[in-house]
């Protein structure tokens, strides 16, 4: 096992942003998901030894991290944070790529050799006399990552490294994260707000919200506010004429976590044995590792989840209408 965080708990000022525990394999890309504010840059920092829990167990590589006592250098060494707006020094792409190799002590001829490789490796090779403070958000992240790999690191941490480049970049900087874990090994965790990026790169998903990880993903998180019809049934109303079934014992002003493998998807409503429906229209279609992800408009984007093989039954085409059923005892109300 690579990470190990046993009851970790991060507090500022009082509040709790980590409340968690859970475990992150050797060799994987990881994505954690979850919607801002929900822990997941104050987890990477952990993660990479730069910030401390206020309480709890972390186990990197099956030894226990002591963050007063263990040698914090070595272990930033292996596990590298590329942040979401890195900072490069202001000199040559190049300069910023060998100056984790410069400190470690590589021969000149030997340090000019790794870094022709690394920018190959990030398509930065035509840029290595450029300057660095005059490169655009994606070609900035991209000397970032061959400057992280220049450390020689067991795991590359990267905070949205898609969120502020273009969509060229971003195609490109997905197709890296996938060739430094599947050609060199290395382990791979990023952050993103985008469960379809997640999906289509990530070998595990952790989603996270409040500090805690759940079991719903973000993207199919809704405010409302909690409703009894007259025959006691509890609805969640997400917007004026949009009634969610829940089961909870919350009433007022709520949030709703909708699970996308707890919806069904029907071509028509005539198909529907039993249960409460809503109908929308298909607005996506992308596969996702052996099932299809459908985005419908339902008032509201809805991710929902089916399993390739029954797709060509049960799903409509893009543009086309869709019913929609919900089990209430899936649906997280907090």
């Amino acid at each position: 096992m690579l990470y190990e965080l046993t009851d970790i708990v991060r507090n500022y000022n009082g509040r709790n942003v980590l409340d968690l525990s859970l475990s992150l394999e050797k060799g994987r890309v990881t994505g954690l998901i979850g919607p801002n504010g929900s822990g997941k840059t104050t987890l990477l920092e952990i993660l990479a030894f730069l910030g401390s829990p206020t309480s709890g167990g972390l186990f990197y590589k099956g030894s226990s991290v002591d963050f007063g006592k263990t040698d914090l250098i070595r272990l930033r060494r292996s596990a590298v944070l590329v942040q979401q707006k890195p900072i490069l020094f202001t000199r040559s792409v190049f300069s910023n790529v060998e100056f984790p190799l410069k400190i470690r002590n590589v021969k000149k001829n030997e340090r000019e050799k790794i870094v022709n490789q690394l920018l190959a490796i990030v398509g930065m090779e035509r840029f290595i006399s450029a300057a660095a403070d005059k490169l655009s958000g994606g070609e900035t992240q991209r000397v970032a990552i061959a400057q992280a790999l220049a450390c020689s690191p067991d795991v590359i941490l990267m905070d949205e490294p898609t969120a502020s480049v273009d969509v060229e970049n971003r195609i490109i900087i997905e197709r890296i994260i996938r060739d430094i874990n599947r050609l060199r090994g290395i382990s791979v965790i990023f952050t993103t707000h985008d469960m379809i990026q997640a999906s289509r790169i990530a070998d595990d998903i952790i989603c996270l919200n409040e500090g805690k990880v759940t079991e719903s993903v973000h993207e199919n998180i809704f405010g409302g506010s909690i409703e009894t019809d007259a025959e006691g049934v509890k609805f969640c109303v997400i917007q004026e004429d949009l009634k969610i079934p829940v089961k909870t014992v919350k009433s007022g002003q709520v949030r709703v976590f909708i699970n996308p493998d707890a919806l069904g998807i029907y071509k028509c409503h005539g198909d529907i044995k039993a249960g409460f429906s809503v109908r929308g229209r298909v607005i996506q279609l992308s596969d996702e590792k052996g099932s299809i992800r459908a985005l419908v408009d339902i008032g509201v984007p809805l991710t929902i989840i089916v399993p390739f093989n029954a797709a060509r039954d049960v799903l409509p085409g893009i543009g086309e209408d869709a019913w929609i059923t919900f089990n209430p005892e899936k649906i997280d109300v907090l």
